[in-house]
């Protein structure tokens, strides 16, 4: 039997992840351009707002509605501007344990949302879904994402050899495929103990979820 996750908003201090909507199409397009999503993820490129439209009304619910996961959109609590994505996939309902993505716009890089907006989706996973397991994988030279991972309390646990292909830019400006190992990170509920309280203390934001 397939469950899903509810369609839910969920907020901290300065976030809000929600289900998108057509009105993020160009923000949502523009990010997917940005030169670290392509080197780092599978979107087509260059990434069209037929692309966008195509995630927000079709791909991205049917993620949910499928059982597969969910998909949300991170966007300021002032500003209502689009952050990022998060994205829970590959989720084992018997076993209780999804997967998280994620992808932040490169201007909102090095403001902790990344972290802030993962520790949210997880503590809504742990506590309010009783999921026993959150899985992440990051390519061997995205050091960026790894350090998400650490800030949110993920323990490495090995290294899947030549597991992914990248993307690299060449001297031409093209771009070409690059293999690459991943690592594989877990989180379990234990691991969140303090967490919170750490990125608050380090970012300045109150370590607050709410999600309805």
């Amino acid at each position: 039997m397939t469950s899903t996750f509810p369609n839910i908003s969920i907020s901290t201090e300065r976030l809000v992840l929600r289900p998108f909507d057509e009105d993020d199409v160009p923000a949502l397009a523009e990010m997917m351009n940005d030169e670290q999503v392509v080197a780092w993820t599978t979107v087509p490129h260059p990434y069209t707002e037929a692309d966008a439209r195509q995630w927000i009304t079709r791909l991205a619910p049917g993620e949910r509605t499928g059982g597969r996961g969910i998909v949300l959109a991170v966007t300021e609590f002032l500003t209502q501007r689009l952050v990022g994505i998060v994205h829970l996939k590959n989720t084992d309902w018997r076993v209780r344990s999804s997967e998280l993505a994620y992808v932040i716009a490169p201007w909102a890089r090095g403001e902790g949302y990344a972290s802030e907006a993962a520790l949210a989706i997880a503590q809504w996973l742990f506590h309010d879904q009783d999921f026993e397991r959150l899985e992440l994988r990051t390519a061997a030279d995205n050091t960026a994402s790894q350090q998400v991972a650490q800030k949110i309390g993920c323990i490495s646990e090995g290294v899947l050899r030549n597991a992914w292909i990248a993307r690299a830019r060449t001297e031409d400006g093209t771009w070409a495929r690059v293999r690459t190992d991943v690592i594989v990170w877990s989180l379990l509920p234990e691991d969140l103990a303090g967490v919170g309280e750490q990125l608050a203390d380090a970012h300045g934001f109150t370590s607050y979820s709410d999600w309805n």
